[in-house]
């Protein structure tokens, strides 16, 4: 299955579609570490994150964790292991998965820059919840609780993402 997601903050799939917050700074074609673009691409789903503690756990046919409050991911590009996932506390900058806000309450990882890997080409670029007004992420892509869930129930190991400018 291709989910779609468009320049207009909608996101489809086969039996859904929703509302979608998206980068401040648009979508792109040559996404760079720091711009705040969701990268254009087509990329695939790799594995699911959660709040135990918050949430159970997600249905969805993606390979899925908990995540730890030490759980991080690089996005130093001078780190060796960056666009990867880290233990904290890290030597090199990296964002904390375990946060707050409940915006990483479920995270989807998906397959952008990691094969190879190209340090400043853009990291930590997930499907997460949106914030209630939906405001920019930093280059996610960005759901309502609900409709995050509803769509992981449909995802299966050899599914993708598609984000089109």
């Amino acid at each position: 299955m291709d989910i779609e997601v468009s320049a207009g903050g909608r996101i489809a799939w086969p039996g859904g579609s929703a509302r979608c917050a998206l980068g401040r700074g648009g979508i792109r074609r040559a996404k760079r570490e720091g711009d705040g673009a969701t990268p254009a691409g087509t990329f695939a789903l790799r594995r699911v994150l959660y709040r135990a503690d918050r949430l159970d756990r997600p249905t969805t046919g993606l390979p899925v964790r908990a995540l730890r409050p030490d759980d991080g991911w690089s996005d130093d590009p001078a780190d060796p292991l960056y666009n990867r996932p880290v233990t904290r506390p890290h030597p090199y900058g990296h964002e904390a998965l375990w946060r707050e806000d409940r915006l990483y309450d479920v995270i989807v990882v998906i397959g952008h820059n990691e094969d190879p890997v190209r340090p400043g080409h853009g990291s930590a670029v997930f499907i997460h919840v949106a914030g209630a007004d939906y405001a920019p992420t930093a280059g996610c892509v960005a759901l309502a609780l609900a409709d995050l869930l509803a769509l992981l129930g449909a995802c299966a190991p050899a599914d993708r993402i598609a984000i089109r400018p």
